[in-house]
């Protein structure tokens, strides 16, 4: 196990920069945008609550609505960087609610709805009603740029929570640095953009809830050790995340002694593709001990079938998991043996742990809500929002660069710890000094913004049910 790194410490600052204001005409606390109609940026919807990490739908006035799907669309560039006002503060969101990540985009999407309305029913930021425009991005690096666009130069908002997907956030997080906008990703883990970080591409308008996959990579090994697998074959999407990863895992597995048997050339398949049968031959030809999928559950689900038809899944060889495939109708999304045995049973795999201070309050109030348990990434999205306005608050402006100066100020400590964003607010409008406590994690960023994480080890019982069994703590 890697020692835990020490976070960056930053002074408690208060930023008070401000930039071009944007409409400041909303009626203060009355409507809340609908989720559907976030993605369009209209509509309205009535107040809720919820608490802590990041989950579900935006909130409807009536439960059972469905929102229609949004649209990207794309824009013309604004003629100044697009900083948000000093008046309101005007929260984008770019997250899937289609494409191979929608079964965790649409619940991060409402995530993000419950935590502004939430917030706007205990006074909002800086007086007004925080503002909320949405964009679908589709699952596609192309649909977030043009979103990235839309909300940066069209809709200027301050900050944007997103993308999910590390290709995705990839063709966004440049959009969002040249026009000022900060952009923190629940879900983005490819160790691309630490790198990046360093190099000082971002300038602090990059962070993210979520830890990077170098770490994760460290946890596959460890878990892959724990389960005596001495060789495994590499099964992975052709993306920064698949790419991420395994660049990751090889060398911390073969620390531990193991053998990637495909090392010189991993099987990949591209993010596009729809038939698997000739990667699936290849992963699982050499009879490993173990095949690696790093995949989503849409692809993920098709390989694994693929696997169960050539007869791959004897339990001859196991099956590790990242947790792209961590979702929790992954069961029904492979199916059943011939016996009536759901063909997953038994799989394995490490995902981020939620297990912040506030976890335990926000499931509670999310259940309460939803009448559902968050999905993996859900408080990282209502932590990476809560941390947004938290900072716009403290800065008393909801410009990008104003955000950026403040979200460590009200993330690392020194300060007076919460896990209550309403309490949070409060003791920030009192001018005291904050270090929120998030349902993810402590939430302490360093210079790269990335946090530390610990893995989740879960793995599919009998019922078709997800479980954890364990967790491993790894660190930079």
């Amino acid at each position: 196990m890697m020692k835990r790194f020490t976070s960056f410490k930053s002074a408690k600052s208060r930023s008070a920069n401000s930039a071009n204001p944007t409409e400041t005409t909303t009626p203060k606390f009355k409507t809340l945008t609908h989720p559907g109609a976030l993605a369009n940026g209209s509509g309205t919807l009535g107040l809720r609550w919820l608490g802590r990490g990041g989950a579900i739908a935006l909130l409807l006035a009536t439960a059972a609505c469905q929102p229609p799907t949004p649209t990207s669309s794309t824009s013309s560039p604004a003629a100044s960087p697009a900083t948000g006002g000093s008046g309101a503060l005007k929260l984008g969101t770019l997250l899937p609610v289609t494409g191979d990540l929608a079964q965790y985009g649409q619940p991060m999407q409402d995530s993000v709805g419950f935590l502004v309305e939430t917030v706007n029913a205990c006074g909002g930021v800086m007086g007004q009603p925080v503002q909320l425009v949405s964009e679908d991005d589709q699952t596609d690096p192309a649909a977030g740029a043009s979103g990235m666009t839309k909300l940066a130069e069209v809709d200027r908002v301050g900050a944007v929570v997103g993308a999910a997907a590390s290709s995705v956030s990839s063709a966004a997080v440049d959009i969002a640095v040249r026009n000022q906008v900060v952009q923190i990703s629940p879900s983005s883990t490819s160790p691309v953009f630490t790198e990046r970080a360093k190099k000082g591409e971002f300038n602090g308008f990059w962070l993210r809830t979520a830890p990077p996959d170098t770490f994760q990579g460290d946890a596959l090994a460890q878990l892959a050790n724990q389960e005596g697998i001495k060789t495994i074959a590499i099964l992975a999407i052709n993306n920064d995340y698949g790419n991420g990863l395994v660049q990751s895992f090889v060398p911390a597995f073969k620390a531990l002694g193991g053998t990637v048997v495909n090392e010189s050339n991993p099987t990949k398949y591209a993010p596009n593709a729809t038939s698997f049968d000739s990667e699936v031959g290849s992963a699982f030809g050499s009879k490993p001990d173990a095949v690696l999928i790093i995949a989503y559950p849409e692809s993920g689900s098709i390989i694994l079938k693929a696997a169960q038809e050539q007869g791959f899944l004897d339990g001859t060889t196991k099956v590790l998991f990242t947790d792209g495939m961590k979702t929790d109708n992954l069961a029904e999304l492979v199916g059943k043996t011939a016996d009536g045995k759901f063909i997953v049973t038994g799989m394995m795999g490490t995902a981020p742990s939620a297990g912040g201070p506030g976890l335990n309050d926000f499931r509670d109030r999310y259940r309460e809500k939803f009448n559902r348990d968050p999905q993996v990434y859900d408080p990282n999205s209502w932590d990476a929002a809560a941390l947004l306005v938290l900072a716009a608050e403290a800065a008393k402006s909801g410009s990008g660069p104003a955000i950026k100066d403040s979200i460590r100020s009200v993330s690392n400590p020194p300060g007076e710890q919460t896990t209550d964003i309403c309490t949070a607010l409060a003791l920030v409008r009192e001018g005291k000094d904050v270090d929120f406590q998030g349902a993810s994690g402590s939430l302490d960023f360093d210079e790269q913004g990335d946090v530390v994480g610990s893995y989740d080890v879960w793995t599919v019982n009998d019922a078709g049910q997800i479980e954890v069994k364990s967790t491993i703590n790894v660190g930079g």
